[in-house]
């Protein structure tokens, strides 16, 4: 009988992280170890990681790959999901990748279909690590899921989801609201990695996940009908979207390292390419070559927008981000 795969996983504690590995070990065929830094070994995210009998392996990402690569020794497959600001950190992780002789690696994508430049900087930097992967000939398989049902609902004036939006202003709508998007919850993005994984036909491959195709003006009118209240919506035109975009792009450029200015661009560029654009639906990850995971597994059920605001209603939800107070964060 052939042992089972070793997997290794950078982000374990993250958003993404959490649900990758849920899945990974919901699937129990897999021998399934996490990436931390030494800072984060003593963390109780990290404790409780271990106390579901996974093991650490423990490593500075800014360390050579060389040494890098020892740290990877007998992995088959390394999966990434870092920290949304960390992306660039992973070409020297995929030269170490190639010096370990890994067999698959799976960089950090798992966000919405977008063109691979010029439209989304975070896009632009995860392009970065996948050209390094190209020049490496290593074996990857990109995964993206499109954009979360947990970040994708409006608040109701009665506050009842309040307890679960990330965003308190998340009642606006741009453009005429009729873009169709990808949607997928979170819970459901380890199921799919852990398939796609396994997979011969997703090698070399993109693929993206989802369970919903909805326009905002379709979330809002499910939201209204399981709620029965009516949403006091906030509609900014393609045009005032365009423009804000500009503002925030000039200000990113005045100083590109300020976390809070490049956090307001990258989602001003999402919002952008989503509802203006239209990238972010099947027809354009089709036209990009992305294989679909609900044609490749049509045994695997996921989590509908609609299911997930039920139990959001009944108060099961559970909001991202939850160290944040206010404000909004990229998905990841």
């Amino acid at each position: 009988m052939p042992s089972m795969p070793r997997i290794l996983l950078l982000g374990a504690t993250g958003e993404t992280g959490s649900s990758i590995l849920d899945g990974l070990l919901e699937a129990n065929k897999y021998n399934l170890e996490v990436l931390v830094r030494p800072s984060s070994v003593r963390k109780e995210a990290v404790k409780a990681i271990q106390d579901r009998g996974v093991k650490l392996r423990v490593t500075d990402l800014s360390a050579s790959e060389d040494e890098l690569a020892l740290v990877l020794s007998g992995i088959d497959i390394l999966i990434s999901a870092i920290s949304g600001y960390d992306q660039l950190s992973q070409k020297t992780l995929m030269r170490a990748a190639k010096i370990a002789g890994i067999r698959r690696v799976v960089p950090c994508a798992y966000g919405t279909i977008a063109p691979p430049q010029g439209v989304m900087l975070f896009r632009d930097e995860k392009e970065e690590v996948y050209n390094e992967i190209k020049r490496l000939a290593l074996p990857y398989t990109i995964i993206e899921v499109g954009f979360w049902h947990q970040l994708s609902f409006p608040r109701v004036s009665s506050g009842r989801l309040d307890y679960a939006v990330l965003q308190q202003d998340s009642t606006t709508i741009y453009g005429d609201g009729n873009m169709p998007n990808i949607l997928s919850d979170l819970r459901d993005v380890g199921q799919y990695v852990s398939r796609i994984i396994d997979d011969d036909r997703t090698l070399n491959k993109h693929v993206y996940g989802w369970s919903d195709v909805l326009t905002a003006n379709e979330t809002f009118a499910i939201v209204e009908e399981l709620s029965g209240e009516i949403i006091e919506k906030e509609y900014v035109s393609s045009q005032q979207l365009e423009a804000t975009l500009e503002r925030a792009r000039a200000e990113h450029s005045k100083n590109p390292k300020d976390p809070t200015k490049r956090l307001d661009f990258y989602i001003l560029q999402t919002m952008y390419s989503k509802y203006v654009r239209g990238d972010n639906q099947p027809s354009y990850a089709k036209y990009l070559g992305y294989l679909d995971a609900r044609q490749l597994y049509p045994d695997f059920k996921p989590i509908s927008f609609r299911d997930f605001l039920a139990e959001a209603f009944e108060g099961k939800a559970k909001r991202p981000y939850a160290q944040l107070t206010s404000g909004a964060s990229l998905q990841h």
